[in-house]
């Protein structure tokens, strides 16, 4: 089993209530609804940055799983701005550590969803089991995936 922690503080959501599916297929996984501010997103588990742009991320563990955080929706849109990495691809983090900076302001500002998806890569259905629905702070756990 492993377990995820929330990237970011907030209020975590069933996926149901993200607003595009676009970032959500291959996988299941809950999402955070972000607290307004200016902050960090940190890694939902142990492993190694596979994938890394501005505004998404995937974290490879050494047990094969992988967890995709994209921050916000639609936001390739905006080019970058208002995000940056704090780590590089292929860098070992630890769940909790700062892996990029965002504004969330500037997101809604430039017109997408603040939403945050945290999409356990390949898992089917009943797979994750909700730890929370509700407030979460950054480095919280967040799901059980089996």
């Amino acid at each position: 089993m492993t377990t995820v922690v929330s990237p970011v503080s907030g209020k975590a959501v069933e996926l149901d209530f993200v607003p595009s599916d676009a970032q959500l297929t291959g996988g299941a996984g809950m999402a955070i609804d972000p607290v307004r501010a200016v902050g960090k997103a940190v890694a939902p588990m142990d492993g190694v940055i596979d994938e890394l742009d501005p505004y998404v991320f995937v974290v490879h563990g050494d047990d094969g799983r992988a967890i995709r955080v994209h921050l916000g929706i639609d936001t390739g849109s905006l080019a970058g701005k208002g995000f940056h990495a704090l780590v590089s691809k292929g860098d070992r983090v630890h769940a909790g550590q700062p892996v990029a900076g965002w504004d969330v302001v500037a997101v809604e500002t430039g017109g997408c969803s603040p939403m945050v998806p945290v999409v356990a890569v390949d898992a089917v259905n009943g797979a994750v089991a909700m730890r929370t629905n509700g407030p979460v702070c950054s480095g919280d756990a967040l799901y059980e995936w089996k």
